[in-house]
């Protein structure tokens, strides 16, 4: 279990596998990690996973706020906790989309950002 508290900071691949692992320990489903090109900016990675009902899946994004306070991460923003459809959890460059299944498959941001992540700008006649 996640209990110790550190306040060394976290390299992003450290914080990446904090927070899979934290959805891991509580039962996270489909947990799928997307790694961005540089290009993109936003994040380093995005990190998708289900749970069973809105309730787990506002938990979740609860409990990884819990763990990276613990680490010294204080500046952790979450959205959409109040409903638990979908909630995002702005981890800075690691950034968390927790669905319920049917929601995650409606979306499917998985494709979106794999299809995003294989076409640079430069792929485009009229980039800048």
């Amino acid at each position: 279990m996640l209990t110790t508290t550190f306040k060394t900071p976290l390299d992003v691949v450290a914080l990446k596998d904090l927070i899979v692992q934290s959805l891991d320990e509580d039962k996270a489903l489909d947990i799928e990690v997307i790694t961005l090109d540089e290009q993109v900016g936003l994040a380093d990675y995005i990190v998708v996973a289900s749970g069973t009902s809105s309730t787990q899946v506002a938990r979740l994004g609860e409990k990884i706020k819990e763990r990276l306070h613990g680490r010294g991460i204080p500046e952790v923003r979450i959205d959409g906790a109040s409903q638990g459809n979908w909630v995002i959890v702005d981890a800075g460059d690691v950034i968390v989309h927790l669905f319920r299944p049917e929601v995650r498959e409606f979306y499917n941001i998985e494709k979106m950002w794999t299809v995003a992540a294989q076409t640079a700008p430069s792929d485009y006649q009229h980039a800048s």
